[in-house]
């Protein structure tokens, strides 16, 4: 068990006025069974009024609608995780099993993946989480990380046809993989010590819960990580959505900290 504290920072600079915009943030730490939440803070700039709910996977959100002209728009939420309490993530809820069992947008596989599957389905291990972990560390051999070859819209296929890239295409192929051997898999979003962004992993299906690895770094995930939330794809867990009015061109700047801390979580109960 860990005590870490959490600051994401991330600002948007536009090139014109933008008048009005419509925005959702996908960033507050989620309850589950390895983490437990402490006190979170919120700031947003322009200084303006927002609401809090779930969208449609149980993931913690804030919406609102800024109409104060601003040619830069920032948000910083901070916070206290308590991680790994448990291997566990979470109980599955059956109602919801079958979006995780299928391929879909960015985790479909086509010919080159299906046949990479194709390679190790004869080596792998009877148990589902052992397949995962087996697979993971074949992906983590055969897929090179290096930022900056791939986007926010790669698909799984077209990053290993790459052969390169970074913790989103990790797990989208390792989601693939998954799907491909009748497991149930979804995408995470979250962070980590270290990386200076978000990061990206894969949870699995067994034994009624929800179990997460990271193949990026080819590990089970534990008491370093900090889970933001859930989804099919990375479509599904983008921190930040908007429409707005205005704007011209954007320039984005992400920064993220996660530090582990020896005193007490405040309001963690």
């Amino acid at each position: 068990m860990k005590k870490l504290t959490f600051d994401y920072y991330m600002q948007i600079d536009y090139s014109e006025v933008v008048s009005s915009c419509h925005f959702t943030i996908k960033c507050l730490p989620k309850e589950t069974l390895r983490q437990r939440v402490g006190k979170v803070t919120i700031k947003l700039s322009p200084d303006v009024s927002y609401n809090a709910g779930t969208d449609s996977f149980g993931n913690g959100q804030i919406y609102g609608w800024d109409d104060v002209d601003h040619t830069t728009f920032s948000f910083r939420i901070t916070g206290d995780v308590c991680a790994g309490l448990d291997r566990r993530e979470e109980k599955i809820d059956e109602d919801m099993l079958a979006v995780f069992r299928h391929p879909h947008g960015l985790n479909r596989a086509e010919e080159a993946l299906s046949a990479y599957y194709e390679k190790l389905a004869g080596s792998l291990p009877a148990d589902a989480y052992e397949k995962a972990l087996f697979l993971s560390h074949s992906l983590h051999e055969d897929f090179v990380y290096e930022k900056g070859c791939t986007d926010v819209g790669t698909t799984a296929e077209e990053a290993w046809k790459l052969g390169h890239g970074v913790c989103q295409d990790y797990a989208h192929i390792l989601i693939a993989l998954l799907h491909m051997e009748k497991i149930p898999a979804r995408y995470v979003t979250g962070m980590i010590p270290g990386e200076g962004a978000s990061h990206a992993w894969v949870e699995i299906a067994k034994d009624g819960f929800w179990y997460g690895i990271d193949p990026t770094n080819d590990i089970p995930v534990g008491d370093n990580y900090i889970k933001i939330g859930e989804g099919r794809d990375a479509a599904d867990c983008l921190i930040n959505r908007g429409i707005m009015h205005g704007g011209g061109n954007q320039e984005q700047i992400v920064r993220v900290s996660v530090v582990e801390v020896s005193d007490g979580i405040t309001d963690v109960g």
